[in-house]
């Protein structure tokens, strides 16, 4: 219970055993010092109560609707995410037409999405990299059977080679639900490249 409502079902309290308002506000006073109610609210209330009200409650407010977290704003955000999850807050909610406060709660809370930047791997290979590499390496592993193989083995040198990455970590990073994996990234700012 909120410590209004707690101090609210006070006042009723006293006006049941007979208490004046004034009276109710001394009371309230003594109990909760400086967090109390003002004088005209304990006053307002004791009224209300006096008058035959029984709820401690807020009366509902008739306030504008909200018109930017409604279903269909939900699945034109949702809908925009699926196209392009490297979208930002603001640029969805200049599409959509609705404030960056609202178009963040929608994705964190209605969506359950938060945004998560690429996580750096070594190097990303496609299909194509990874069945050349195992057949270079069955190739090498069936030449062992040749004892000579050791001496045909040409060493060289190493050299780092220092790439430039256009992309920054902010603009990798993309919105994702809990159950999407992580997007990758490959580090290209160094690579490790032999010479034979």
């Amino acid at each position: 219970m909120s410590e209004i409502n707690e101090q609210r079902v006070c006042i009723k309290f006293c006006l049941k055993l007979g208490k004046n308002a004034t009276e109710t506000y001394t009371l309230i006073k003594t109990a909760f010092g400086d967090d109390s109610l003002s004088r005209s609210v304990i006053f307002e209330w004791f009224k209300r109560f006096k008058d035959g009200r029984q709820s401690t409650e807020d009366d509902p407010r008739s306030g504008r609707p909200s018109i930017s977290r409604n279903d269909d704003v939900v699945v034109n955000i949702y809908e925009k995410v699926r196209n392009d999850r490297r979208l930002t807050v603001r640029e969805l909610a200049n599409e959509a037409g609705i404030s960056i406060g609202s178009c963040h709660e929608i994705l964190t809370e209605n969506l359950q999405m938060r945004r998560v930047a690429a996580k750096f791997v070594p190097r990303l290979l496609t299909s194509e990299q990874k069945e050349n590499r195992l057949t270079i390496c069955k190739d090498l592993k069936n030449r062992s059977a040749d004892i000579n193989f050791i001496k045909n083995i040409i060493t060289g040198d190493e050299t780092w080679v220092y790439g430039y990455d256009p992309e920054t970590k902010l603009q990798s990073s993309q919105w994702k639900t809990k159950f999407s994996p992580r997007p990758k990234k490959a580090d290209i700012k160094t690579m490790l490249i032999v010479f034979f």
